[in-house]
């Protein structure tokens, strides 16, 4: 293309030279301009050019110029002549990048700013939208919104729930007495309770009336013991043991006729404790037996909290 005047100035500009003072035993130099690779500029040493290359004379990169051997100060002479320089990176114009210029999957985390991520930016209906999970499976993660970081997602399993929330209640019974216990009269009586409506986890005993759950927690225990033929104004109590000391007692004064009289307490109880249950009368009547109809003696226990 034709200039009027003169043709532009850089047609005027000579290559420009760079003198390195030697140093001994040493192959990395600075270079007084940054350059692409070895073939931007030419080496001479000793007045001879040098071949440019790996496994050649010299290598070059950026600012930094790596002889293949290193050379003597006072006896050798190195210079080096520039034929183009390395061109700076020139940002895009702002706003000029567009969805069809990023590849799929470029934008990664490391590039995404923090809390950059705002409602506008979310799809509402990637949560609401989805169908509601009735069970949770063990490997299952759980997302929660943290209200004392802000709303930040955090995530668990069933395995690391909360302490204390949920649970199946177990392990849980209920038994009942399937046969008669003599009471003797101004002493506790245990009452063997030997047949089981359910036992989650065996963890009750119908040979020793015993529960002993082996998990640490709060159970909810219930029983009921009925005396036949009570003598009237007699005192009567339904006791709750934890390891063989009463924990609860009800106190009732019999009148006459079949009695029963029922107890119910939440126990804390540790991975080694168990409960029996007892019954207590002075009547003077002397002994006196458990009723063994309708399932009147029953004995019922489950954990409620962790």
């Amino acid at each position: 293309m034709a200039y009027l005047g003169n043709v532009p100035a850089r047609s005027f500009i000579s290559f420009e030279r760079q003198v390195f003072t030697i140093v001994n035993s040493q192959t990395a130099y600075t270079l007084s301009h940054s350059v692409t690779n070895e073939n931007d500029i030419r080496l001479v040493v000793n007045n001879v050019v040098q071949e440019p290359g790996s496994g050649k004379a010299y290598t070059a990169s950026g600012t930094t110029l790596t002889l293949s051997a290193a050379l003597t100060n006072g006896t050798d002479e190195m210079y080096c002549v520039f034929l183009g320089r390395a061109v700076g990176t020139v940002n895009a114009p702002a706003g000029s990048v567009g969805t069809s210029q990023l590849a799929a999957d470029a934008v990664t985390n490391a590039k995404i700013a923090d809390d950059a991520i705002s409602d506008e930016q979310l799809d509402p209906t990637v949560i609401t939208g989805q169908t509601a999970e009735t069970s949770i499976a063990t490997d299952d993660l759980i997302l929660l919104s943290d209200t004392s970081a802000s709303g930040a997602l955090r995530k668990m399993t069933r395995a690391n729930f909360v302490s204390g929330v949920g649970g199946d209640n177990t392990p849980g019974f209920y038994a009942y007495a399937s046969s008669g216990t003599a009471c003797s009269s101004g002493a506790d009586t245990k009452i063997i309770f030997q047949t089981e409506i359910y036992d989650t986890d065996g963890k009750y005993d119908t040979s020793t009336g015993r529960f002993t759950p082996t998990v640490a927690g709060k159970y909810f225990v219930a029983a009921q013991i009925m005396l036949v033929s009570a003598q009237d104004g007699a005192n009567y109590q339904c006791i709750i043991k934890k390891n063989g000391s009463v924990y609860a007692k009800s106190q009732d004064w019999m009148y006459g006729g079949d009695y029963s009289t029922n107890l119910s307490s939440v126990v804390d109880l540790d991975t080694d404790d168990y409960i029996e249950i007892f019954v207590y009368h002075n009547s003077a009547g002397g002994t006196k037996n458990t009723s063994t109809a309708d399932k009147y003696n029953f004995f019922s226990a489950f954990k409620i909290l962790t």
